[in-house]
């Protein structure tokens, strides 16, 4: 059994980037423009901007162009894309009740304060496939006529529908159907806390100073970490594997039984504002689309407050409820059990992408030489006629 290296390496590298360059930008197919992108390929353009931690629609419409549809390949691009760039300033915190909601839903309650917006979803249709030969006909809401502009915050443009407590339904951007308060909800939760429902994790002294929210951008994350790291990993994280650690943990094989009932999911505008540089005033210089969710859990526990919910968060860039969601239950199962279990570590550790699909992709470049010796003590075993000796079992003495 005999192994050679490969010949030609970097003649044939440059040869497969020229083939993938030109079986993609001069394929037998319409150019994909980049508006094309970002309106048609909306929610990979959100799960690309999310993981990559950057949020500008053209730059991700761009990488996923060059990925040729490859999420995780275009949040690895925008991420080197973003090392590259200046660092001009620094956003100054927001408070997610300045949202301008473009969906919102309240599954835990039947009548919750303000309208359930569904807004622009597929949650309550049927999964069935549309062969189409090209561009349907334009409808509205109802189902005809010309359509009244895409999902906006904006009453000039909304096309969106308002369902009130009753369930009565009102098209958006009409009448006296856009007052502020149905795009700025009372949340759900207030009403628990108003109620004593809620266990109070908020400081005792709201004047007192706030640590710096952990920047995972500019230094690894390492367990025990505090909570804004464990946020800004998941809100980083690869949205596949995110989900699958959520689900694992919901099942319960180790033993952590979790009750969780969704409260919140909101999809809307958030302010991005900077202190001015002369005055040092707080200046509004854009707006960005994120999507939150709160969950609440029943309290069990031992040593825990029987009478009284727990509330987890999560927030993430663009329209990504599945992200958001996870997230928010597994703020709370690492609050619950993340020091006793290996969640915390999980979360830091594993869940981002372009660490675990690196290791993934580094399989594929040569290990000739590694498996060369990994074949040569097995043959010198064979040679010795010694039979190999079985691994110990771990946490047991052997006679």
């Amino acid at each position: 059994m005999g192994y050679s290296g490969a010949r030609g390496g970097l003649e044939a590298i440059l040869a497969a980037e020229d083939l993938v360059r030109r079986s993609r930008d001069h394929a037998p197919a319409p150019w994909a423009e980049t508006g094309q992108i970002t309106a048609r390929f909306r929610l990979a353009v959100d799960r690309v901007m999310g993981e990559a931690g950057l949020y500008d629609e053209q730059t991700a419409a761009h990488a996923f162009r060059q990925a040729e549809g490859d999420t995780l390949e275009a949040a690895h691009l925008v991420r080197a894309h973003r090392s590259a760039l200046p660092r001009l300033a620094r956003s100054e915190p927001v408070n997610p009740d300045e949202m301008v909601v473009l969906r919102r839903i309240v599954p835990a309650h039947r009548t919750p304060e303000g309208p359930q917006l569904l807004g622009r979803t597929s949650d309550y249709t049927g999964r069935l496939l549309e062969r189409l030969d090209g561009p349907p006909a334009a409808t509205n809401g109802n189902g005809n006529g010309a359509t009244h502009g895409l999902e906006t915050g904006d009453s000039q443009n909304g096309n969106g529908r308002l369902a009130d407590a009753n369930g009565t339904t009102r098209g958006l951007g009409t009448g006296d159907s856009q007052r502020p308060d149905e795009r700025r909800p009372r949340r759900f939760s207030e009403l628990l806390r108003e109620m004593d429902l809620l266990v109070d994790h908020r400081p005792a002294d709201p004047t007192a100073p706030r640590p710096e929210p952990f920047d995972v951008t500019r230094r690894p994350a390492r367990p025990p970490a505090p909570r804004s790291a464990v946020l800004a990993s998941m809100a980083r994280a690869e949205t596949g594997a995110l989900v699958g650690l959520w689900y694992r943990s919901i099942l319960g094989p180790d033993g952590n039984v979790h009750e969780v009932t969704l409260g919140e999911v909101r999809h809307g505008r958030l302010p991005l504002r900077v202190k001015h540089p002369h005055t040092g005033a707080p200046v509004t210089v854009g707006h960005f689309r994120a999507t939150e969710t709160e969950a609440i859990e029943d309290l069990d526990g031992a040593d825990e407050d029987r009478g009284r919910f727990d509330l987890g968060y999560g927030l993430c860039f663009g329209h990504n409820e599945r992200k958001a969601i996870a997230m928010a239950n597994l703020d709370i199962a690492c609050r619950r059990f993340g020091r006793d279990t290996p969640l915390e570590q999980l979360l830091l550790l594993t869940v981002d992408g372009l660490d675990s699909g690196g290791f993934l992709e580094h399989l594929k470049l040569p290990h000739y030489v590694t498996f060369r010796s990994m074949v040569d003590r097995k043959l010198a075993v064979r040679g010795t006629g010694e039979r190999p000796r079985a691994a110990d079992p771990i946490g047991k003495d052997c006679e």
